[in-house]
């Protein structure tokens, strides 16, 4: 039988295993829920990067592309914003994104040698797990959490419980334990009190940026499939 599994975060990754498996990422504030939302609003292409100097040489190999993002939550010099709500206002629709982030484009560069590699958000969770059940039907499915810095992070986590609610409908998926877990905290709390408690949650009521958050929380609102090939993240469905 297939199996699903979630790990808690990026570190606890094994590189070797990784063969055959479909990877979705999650870095649900606000990685993997940018990436969802900037596809939503049309952005033709997005290039993950490790860092800022990462970012500088892929962007240096570009036409004209858009660079955004962040490290330790606070803004990269001359990057546009790492957010969905205030990245969606520097005009996506067509564009070519270079987008670096501390935890998020970090774990997508460590699992880029996987045989298939999606990113997962609240936001798009019914859409992804449809098409990677319909299109990789024999293939187990690894639910990565981005975490925070080796930390383990609570939206994450939930966010895992949320694509785990929508194998477990469709039928014919071992759960481990930790998908298991994932899953009862999914069904016990609703997604904007538990984003809310997180820390990253609690960080932004703080500096007012309560609407990011709300956006991130939404369920299943988009029907993209971001699918990372050869360094890029594309649209595979819609």
């Amino acid at each position: 039988m297939r199996k699903l599994h979630v790990l808690l975060k990026r570190q606890e990754l094994d590189p070797a295993r990784l063969g055959g498996k479909v990877v979705i990422v999650l870095d649900v504030l606000f990685a993997t829920s940018t990436i969802v939302h900037a596809f939503g609003e049309g952005i033709r292409a997005i290039w993950p990067a490790r860092d800022e100097g990462d970012a500088r040489r892929i962007a240096g190999s570009l036409e004209s592309p858009l660079l955004a993002g962040e490290y330790l939550a606070r803004a990269l010099p001359g990057f546009g914003p790492a957010t969905p709500l205030a990245l969606a206002t520097t005009g996506l629709d067509g564009a070519t994104l270079v987008y670096a982030t501390t935890n998020g484009t970090v774990a997508l560069g460590e699992v880029a040698a996987a045989a298939h590699v999606y990113v997962g958000a609240l936001l798009n969770g019914r859409a992804l797990v449809a098409h990677v059940a319909a299109h990789h039907p024999d293939a187990s499915v690894l639910v990565l959490c981005a975490g925070s810095v080796d930390r383990f992070n609570l939206e994450d986590f939930y966010g895992a419980g949320h694509i785990a609610s929508h194998f477990e409908a469709i039928g014919g998926y071992a759960l481990s334990d930790a998908a298991i877990a994932a899953l009862l905290l999914y069904r016990g709390c609703p997604a904007d009190t538990a984003l809310a408690a997180s820390r990253v949650g609690r960080l932004m009521r703080q500096y007012d940026h309560q609407p990011e958050v709300d956006c991130a929380a939404r369920l299943d609102c988009l029907d993209v499939v971001p699918r990372l090939q050869d360094g890029c993240l594309q649209l595979v469905a819609a």
